[in-house]
């Protein structure tokens, strides 16, 4: 089994493993009072100001003339991309929600909601199915950026079917990629991925640093890595904190 590196923290917060990310979650919500939607509309929105300032150094576009198209999947990673399109589209930036086409259980409460949003603001939202995969990978190319919002740190295992399609054709496309939370395909655990990955410009992260962004292996892989603040509490905080020193 792969070692999970023992960097301990990253931007002055310890670094996690993904297990105790999905424990803090639950106590976020269960202990502290947070509603089941505040994680995921605060990673959203913190992932489109981050980007924000990727555009502004990096593309050096305005709103109107930058084009982003995210990619999600059917978790709540994929929730996270939605809410993030959301906030480009009410801040005059064009994009279009690519989401993986549901399966028989269907996509989650919170995935289902912040999509009735984006189609109540308008977002174009395409399906992804093998009928027009190949289409869109025509389409990523006239994007400027494309949102890395397929799999998140509950996904195992190597990425297939239509999901592994879009992580090839993201990475072809030759347009600055930005996950969110973690690049597709890299283990959130250790950093090491079986052949299928994003390779991202710029990783942001939401809390905490995963282990598997730590790794020296994973550096190539994952861009820049910023952590964000996404509302948990500082009481909260200053316990993992403590149980960490």
């Amino acid at each position: 089994m792969s070692k999970i590196p023992q960097i301990s923290e990253f931007q002055g917060l310890p670094v996690l493993t993904p297990e105790k990310m999905k424990y803090i979650d639950k106590v976020a919500v269960m202990e502290y009072g947070l509603k089941e939607n505040f994680l995921m509309e605060n990673a959203g929105r913190k992932f489109y100001e981050e980007t924000k300032k990727y555009i502004e150094e990096k593309i050096k576009k305005g709103p109107k003339e930058t084009k982003i198209a995210v990619l999600c999947g059917r978790g709540n990673n994929g929730g996270d991309g939605v809410v993030a399109a959301r906030y480009f589209k009410e801040n005059d930036y064009y994009v279009k929600i690519y989401i993986v086409e549901p399966n028989e259980k269907g996509y989650g409460k919170l995935v289902i909601e912040n999509l009735e949003k984006a189609k109540e603001k308008q977002i174009p939202i395409e399906l992804v199915n093998s009928e027009n995969i190949e289409k869109i990978q025509e389409e990523l190319c006239e994007f400027d950026i494309i949102a890395d919002a397929l799999l998140g740190i509950s996904a195992i295992g190597k990425p297939t079917g239509i999901i592994k399609r879009l992580i090839q054709i993201a990475n072809k496309a030759n347009k600055p990629i930005i996950s969110l939370d973690i690049p597709s395909g890299l283990s959130p655990t250790t950093g090491h991925h079986s052949g299928v990955f994003i390779k991202a410009d710029m990783t942001i992260t939401f809390g905490f640093a995963k282990t598997g962004l730590m790794a020296n292996h994973a550096q190539k892989n994952i861009g820049t890595l910023k952590v964000v603040d996404i509302g948990y509490p500082p009481e909260l905080i200053k316990k993992i904190q403590e149980s960490k020193s």
